[in-house]
This record gives structure tokens, C-alpha cells and sequence, in this order.
């Protein structure tokens, strides 16, 4: 597996670049690690999964055009698990392809053989526009929070039960457990779970906070009428009972 690391200050936003050509790859890496960036440059898949699954990565430049993979597919994996920014490369120039990835939530697109300054703009200017939708679904710098044996992962939206099951949730679900495990044993109150998982609207005000927090206990509790997780808090809110481990 050749993967090329570009070691940056901590401060920088973690860039993987997903592409089966090595000078493709090595041009990535050279020029978006001589800016503001840390650069991981793997070849394949497999490879970018496993990265995801160990690292915080901020976008992931992905070409479609892998000879031993279908990238759209790769793609739409990616989207299914995560919502990390994403930018596609290809040397296809059909309008079908683009509006595809478009389609299946790309946030842009460049076509080969493409300018390394056109790459640097165009995921400078993803990365602003994304940036408020990136820190609300994983507070910055936190990779994952364990408890009791779970795990969520932060980075690919994953939740893993303590027997190593992967447990579903929605983006309302996931929102709320995360405000919950950033402050355990602290009563937050219904309008401060609104406020502080930033969803105002669909999954929120439409469904209430009581019916996600019934929702999060029939996912993570034994016995969901005998809560030890998500605890109710009379006439107050809900507290998360037992306490959490960050992963940075």
C-alpha cells in the first residue's frame, strides 16, 4: 500500500486524496502540503476507509476513475457513512458523469488534467462554505467519544455498540448524542439540546427532543423504560449518566 503523509502544525486541515496514479497523487500531496493543508495520499479504497475510520479528515478529493475500483461507488459509500466535504476528480467530460456525482453529494467537481491552483480554490472555498455544517456534526479536533463499550466515531458517523455491532442513527439522533456525550453528567434543558445540536428545523422542532431521546434509548439502552444512559431529569431536561471518554 503506498501512502504518501505530508506531517503538518496541528492547526491544519487534513486534506485525503484518493487517486491510483502516483505522480497524481505525489502532485497533491507536494502542492496542497506547501500551503495550509496536511496531505494523506493513498491509492485505493480499502486505504481511504481505513483512514477515515483512524483519523479526522476535514475533505476527501476523490478520483472517479480508478482502474480497480468504481469510484462512484467508493463515492456514494462515502456519503451513505459520512458528510465529509467532498471533491471528485475524472477525466470523464460527459455532463451525465458530473451531474451523477453532483447527484450523489459531491460538493465539486474537476475534470483532468486539472491545474493544482484550480484544486487549492476550489477546496479553499469548499471548506468555507462547509465549515459551520463540518463543526456541527463533530466538534473540532474530537475524532470519536467511547462509553460503556460504545463507540461513536465522529468522522464517519458510526456508532458501535459494545458488542461491535454498527448502530443507525439519524442525523437527528447522531446531533443529540453528540451534544449529550460532549457533557455528560450536565442537565441540559430542551431548549439548550435545540440550540446546541443546531438542527432548528426538520428533525427538531417537527419530532420534539423527547421523541429522539426516546428514539437514542431504544438504540442504546438494555432496557429502555430503566434508562442508565439518557436520564430524565424532572421538570428539567436530560443528563447523560455515566461517563465518557474523548478521542482526540
Amino acid at each position: 500500500m503506498n501512502i504518501q503523509v505530508h506531517a503538518p502544525p496541528i492547526a491544519r486541515s487534513h486534506i485525503l486524496a484518493v487517486d491510483d496514479d502516483p505522480m497524481i497523487r505525489e502532485a497533491i500531496a507536494d502542492y496542497l502540503g506547501k500551503h495550509e493543508f496536511h496531505v494523506t495520499a493513498v491509492a485505493d479504497g480499502g486505504a481511504m476507509e481505513e483512514l477515515l475510520a483512524r483519523e479526522v479528515v476535514d475533505l476527501v478529493v476523490l478520483d472517479l476513475t480508478l482502474r480497480a475500483e468504481d469510484g462512484m461507488a467508493l463515492a456514494r459509500r462515502l456519503r451513505d457513512q459520512s458528510a465529509i466535504p467532498l471533491i471528485m476528480l475524472t477525466g470523464r467530460c460527459e455532463e451525465a458523469d458530473r451531474v451523477m456525482g453532483l447527484e450523489l453529494g459531491a460538493d465539486d467537481y474537476l475534470t483532468k488534467p486539472f491545474s493544482p491552483r484550480e484544486l487549492l480554490a476550489r477546496i479553499r472555498a469548499v471548506l468555507r462554505r462547509r465549515r459551520p455544517e463540518v463543526q456541527q456534526g463533530r466538534p473540532e479536533g474530537i475524532r470519536a467519544y467511547r462509553f460503556d463499550g460504545w463507540e461513536l466515531n465522529l468522522n464517519t458517523r458510526r456508532l458501535k455498540s459494545r458488542d461491535g455491532r454498527n448502530v443507525s442513527l439519524s442525523n437527528g439522533e447522531f446531533s443529540l448524542l453528540i451534544v449529550f456525550l460532549g457533557a455528560p453528567h450536565r442537565i441540559l434543558s430542551r431548549d439548550q439540546l435545540i440550540d446546541m445540536s443546531r438542527l432548528h428545523s426538520d428533525e427538531i422542532y417537527n419530532r420534539t427532543v423527547n421523541m429522539q431521546v426516546m428514539r437514542l434509548r431504544g438504540k442504546l439502552e438494555t432496557d429502555p423504560a430503566k434508562p442508565r444512559y439518557l436520564l430524565t431529569e424532572r421538570g428539567a431536561g436530560y443528563m447523560f449518566g455515566i461517563p465518557v471518554d474523548t478521542i482526540y
